[in-house]
């Protein structure tokens, strides 16, 4: 088939890089979203998103009039939806944005049209969007209806990137299709062939969403480990980053470094969706979701604990997004343990967060600074992200003060460095 246009639903951490990729090899792709401001930005040859390298991709892809973006959906043939898809209270998944995919494309799709859902999902989510699909177009057929023969072919197809890298692993990394029947299956396939370098690997749609599922729920149960660990170390007064680094030299072993908790769109999210799937049977991924929830709690005791050394604590919070390097916010646990001081009334809360220019409305009563000011005002420093730019911070500078290290980088640093002088 030829794809003459391909159109992007929802132009956020996936879907801008996912079109701008499409429209570098020269495809004329039309992005949509409801957020005018990130429409706008992008019709300028600009983006509202931090990722290496893609403005520079965009700006060609829009200067040469191969990506445009819009806030009504247009014909195409081939639609993918690259939603939120957050849960609501019980951690019951939530799908209203993807039912709003399918209400919005409806009424522009012809026979012959591939949709491909690549939004992190809840197994059976694909065949609730052509079931939303067929309840708007009567007139069409999808592929619960008549199979192999179906006007439109439906798939699923998760990204699987990571974020400051999105550009090089959208198209080295393999694929995974997931087409309701063989011929919506095939024809995905060919479009993701249009810029993938790695295997595209065909299964059905529930296998796919497992698998997106399963990728992250794997690591979380992971990462689990490596919070307990350091919780069960700081119980028994032993450097977790110290024995993380012995226990990683036995050949067979390679635990993880804790962190103040897990966030991000899919890590923190996507092993909900299975243990609401199966919630008899996901006891270890349920448990692991636990662990990793609790550990913020636990970093605001430990600032909370050192707060109560000073009068009148003043706390430097370094970093507010959910991985370095990245600005997204999207469920962090460093932002919500920063809220959390904010909330408490703990003290005076400064911020270091290099990749934002804005404070988020939830920390109302703090205030952005960088590094250098903040260094110079604190009494105690919180280090939540390891931001390459707090890599570089000389320890020495850190001396004065109450350093609460979620992520070891100065902890490391520190031990190497006693260890060398002893």
């Amino acid at each position: 088939m030829k794809f003459d246009t391909i159109s992007v639903i929802g132009l956020g951490y996936i879907g801008l890089p996912t079109a701008t990729v499409f429209a570098s090899r020269q495809h004329a792709v039309v992005g949509v979203d409801v957020d005018k401001h990130a429409v706008d930005t992008i019709n300028q040859g600009k983006i509202h998103i931090v990722e290496p390298d893609l403005d520079m991709l965009v700006h060609a892809a829009v200067s040469q009039g191969f990506l445009r973006a819009t806030t009504c959906t247009e014909p195409a043939n081939a639609f993918l939806i690259a939603v939120p898809t957050p849960f609501k209270e019980s951690h019951k998944p939530d799908l209203s944005h993807i039912e709003a995919a399918a209400a919005t494309i409806a009424p522009v799709l012809q026979k012959g049209n591939l949709v491909i859902l690549e939004s992190t999902s809840p197994v059976g989510t694909t065949d609730a969007l052509a079931t939303w699909l067929a309840e708007h177009r009567p007139d069409l057929t999808f592929p619960q209806q008549a199979g192999e023969a179906s006007d439109i072919r439906i798939a699923y197809c998760p990204e699987r990137v990571l974020p400051g890298h999105i550009l090089r692993e959208l198209v080295e990394n393999d694929r995974i299709i997931g087409g309701m029947t063989p011929a919506c299956s095939r024809l995905a396939r060919e479009l993701y062939e249009l810029f993938v370098r790695g295997n595209c690997i065909v299964t059905t749609a529930r296998t796919a969403e497992m698998c997106k599922l399963t990728e992250n729920a794997f690591r979380d149960v992971n990462i689990a480990f490596a919070n307990e660990l350091s919780t069960i170390c700081d119980a028994l007064d032993i450097s977790v980053w110290e024995l993380i680094s012995h226990a990683n030299r036995h050949p067979r072993v390679n635990i993880l470094q804790p962190g103040p908790g897990v966030g991000g769109h899919c890590i923190a999210v996507d092993p909900w969706f299975i243990v609401d799937s199966a919630p008899d049977e996901a006891k270890l991924i349920r448990t692991a979701r636990e662990v990793n929830d609790r550990k913020p709690h636990r970093v605001l005791e430990k600032v909370k604990n050192a707060a109560a050394r000073f009068k009148q604590p003043k706390i430097a919070c370094f970093g507010l997004a959910f991985k370095a390097n990245i600005d997204d916010l999207r469920e962090s646990p460093a932002l919500e343990i920063t809220h959390s001081l904010i909330d408490a009334g703990v003290g005076e809360i400064c911020v270091v967060e290099p990749n934002i220019r804005t404070m988020p409305a939830a920390l109302e009563g703090a205030i952005l600074c960088d590094a250098e000011r903040a260094l110079k005002w604190a009494d105690i420093v919180v280090l939540l992200v390891d931001h390459k730019e707090f890599a570089n911070i000389q320890i020495e500078r850190l001396q004065s003060h109450v350093v609460i290290d979620t992520r070891g980088i100065w902890s490391n640093r520190r031990r190497i460095a006693d260890a060398t002088t002893s």
